[in-house]
C-alpha cells in the first residue's frame, strides 16, 4: 500500500503570508511558511517554503527560497533550491541559481543563472569529460 506523503506544515495554504498592495517593508523578511507578496521590499528575503510575487510585488533584495514563481520585479540575486517559474509579465534583474527554470514567453531576465542539483551536476560532468576527449583527439 501507496504510502501518502504528508507536506510539512508550513506549506499549509492556512499558513500564507501575504503582503498586500500598497505595502512597503523595508528590512529583510525571514519566514518557515508560504509567501506572497504583491507589495514592496527593500530587503532581502528568506522562506523555506514557496515565494510568489504578483504582479504588482517588487522586492529590490535577494531571496532564498524553496520554489517561487515570479510574475513581478526582482532587483537582485534568487536562489531557488527547486522549482522557478518566471511568468510573462516578470522582470528578473540579477543572477539565478536554481535546481529547475520554467520560463515564460515574454518574461525578461537580465543576468546569469547557474543550475545546480543532481542533474546539473552529472551534465556538467558529462561536458568536462567530452571537452577533455576532444582535447586528447586533437593532440
Amino acid at each position: 500500500m501507496l504510502k501518502r506523503k504528508e507536506k510539512p506544515q508550513f506549506e499549509s495554504p492556512d499558513r500564507l503570508n501575504r503582503l498586500v498592495e500598497g505595502t512597503k517593508i523595508i528590512g529583510d523578511l525571514m519566514t518557515d511558511s508560504n509567501l506572497r507578496i504583491d507589495g514592496e521590499i527593500v530587503g532581502n528575503v528568506f522562506s523555506r517554503s514557496k515565494v510568489v510575487i504578483g504582479e504588482t510585488g517588487t522586492i529590490f533584495g535577494n531571496i532564498s527560497c524553496q520554489e517561487a514563481d515570479i510574475e513581478g520585479t526582482i532587483e537582485g540575486s534568487l536562489e531557488i533550491e527547486g522549482l522557478l517559474i518566471l511568468r510573462e509579465k516578470s522582470k528578473i534583474i540579477g543572477d539565478i541559481t536554481t535546481a529547475r527554470l520554467h520560463i515564460e514567453e515574454g518574461a525578461i531576465f537580465l543576468g546569469s543563472c547557474q543550475m545546480t542539483g543532481y542533474e546539473a551536476t552529472k551534465a556538467q560532468a558529462h561536458l568536462v569529460a567530452s571537452e577533455e576527449n576532444s582535447e586528447e583527439s586533437d593532440d
